[in-house]
């Protein structure tokens, strides 16, 4: 295992910052990269209409409908005001919010600083546009959620991708932040519960990283979508430990709403009107009947805890099984719908591995690849968000595909 200070963390820490910096003979668009997730969700859509059955553990998409008291909600507004709101978010939903968060985090936030996204990539576009200078950096995990290194791209800055590995639960530490942080660095991400892992960051981890950024000048951004998906512990939001954290969050997961496009994030006063600005200009608005729909879904409980169960029923069987048929998971997720796996009892090439899985078994997951450079090709990622019928069948699938091997 490479611990945090270690040689080779070193080496690689050298050629992830050579890979993340943008070179002034390169058009912005050569550097972003594709979303290989939703490139083999595309084969996996051909196989399909070509009559072949394919389970789906590699999409990060909830498989439980949209709760119904969210639809009637919806249907109820169709002949209502469908006009812009305020580019900030609608008054009643903002309202609703700072509501929302007295109750489920104890923590008082003034309406005013919830500005309301299409969807959490509407808001991390939005603040890295407000944040960055052309060539200023962020900091990110390695691995990590693959659109964030385009993200801060798409705003004219530099990816800077932290190798992290189990010494951390995978995710940053004060000390890596104190480590990587430049001058010319303005933020630092975190991603908790993580995506890809689904480790949960200890709340005083938290806190450090949070009081480390304010020290440096910069700002914290706390990834937490997938709160309200977590088996056990309840991560800490960032607001909990520090009023200067940016949150950022969705209704796309907790409450099965990714098409709504509707999402959100809290910033401090003084970023207010800088997003209020790009938010006039870049989206105008979040979808109206989204952001009233979601008012109701702050309300919706009880679909949103069967869902939470099941997801925790398919992350215990996946626990069980996928160590017996070789994979390695050092750090057991607490959180979201994955779980990342070595594989290198199986394969010295997890993009290969991944594609020879969906083409010949029928299983499709995702290569390491996708979520950063550092042990990659050691990796996969299995997503839950499938129903425990599909995922015992994928797992049958498997051990079928990998005896195979064994035998050639």
């Amino acid at each position: 295992m490479v611990h945090e200070g270690e040689t080779l963390n070193r080496k690689v820490s050298e050629d992830t910052l050579a890979s993340s910096v943008y070179h002034a003979d390169m058009r912005r668009i050569d550097t972003i990269e594709p979303f290989r997730v939703m490139q083999l969700l595309e084969r996996a859509k051909e196989l399909e209409s070509e009559g072949k059955k394919i389970i789906h553990m590699e999409i990060g998409e909830p498989d439980f409908p949209t709760p119904a008291s969210v639809l009637d909600a919806a249907r109820n507004l169709l002949d209502g005001d469908q006009f812009y709101t305020a580019s900030t978010g609608a008054p009643a939903l903002q309202q609703a919010m700072a509501h929302w968060y007295q109750q489920e985090y104890g923590v008082a936030v003034a309406a005013e600083r919830i500005l309301i996204t299409p969807g959490s990539s509407g808001a991390f576009n939005m603040l890295y546009a407000v944040l960055l200078n052309a060539g200023e950096s962020v900091l990110l995990p390695d691995p990590g959620y693959p659109c964030q290194r385009n993200f801060v791209r798409l705003a004219g800055g530099e990816p800077i991708n932290i190798p992290v590995d189990p010494s951390t639960a995978y995710h940053l530490s004060a000390d890596l932040v104190d480590r990587y942080w430049q001058p010319h660095t303005r933020v630092a991400v975190v991603i908790n519960p993580s995506n890809p892992t689904g480790t949960l960051m200890p709340r005083q981890a938290l806190q450090d990283i949070a009081e480390r950024c304010k020290l440096k000048g910069g700002y914290l951004i706390s990834d937490e979508i997938y709160h309200g998906l977590t088996y056990g512990e309840r991560p800490a939001c960032a607001l909990e430990v520090s009023d200067d954290a940016i949150v950022v969050n969705s209704f796309s997961k907790r409450w099965a709403m990714t098409g709504w496009r509707v999402g959100w994030t809290i910033v401090p006063d003084q970023l207010i009107d800088p997003c209020r600005r790009v938010m006039q200009n870049i989206f105008i608005a979040a979808p109206t009947l989204s952001q009233m729909a979601a008012i109701e879904a702050l309300k919706e409980t009880e679909s949103v805890e069967r869902m939470r169960l099941a997801y925790d029923e398919r992350r215990r069987f996946l626990l069980s099984e996928l160590p017996k048929l070789g994979f390695e998971v050092v750090v057991e997720p607490q959180g979201a719908f994955y779980i990342y796996a070595g594989v290198s009892q199986l394969t010295d090439d997890s993009r290969t591995f991944c594609w020879r899985m969906l083409e010949e078994a029928g299983v499709a997951i995702t290569p390491g690849e996708d979520f950063g450079m550092f042990q990659a090709n050691q990796h996969v990622r299995f997503s839950y968000a499938a129903s425990l019928h599909d995922i015992r069948l994928g797992v049958d699938r498997v051990r079928a595909f990998l005896s195979h091997d064994n035998r050639e």
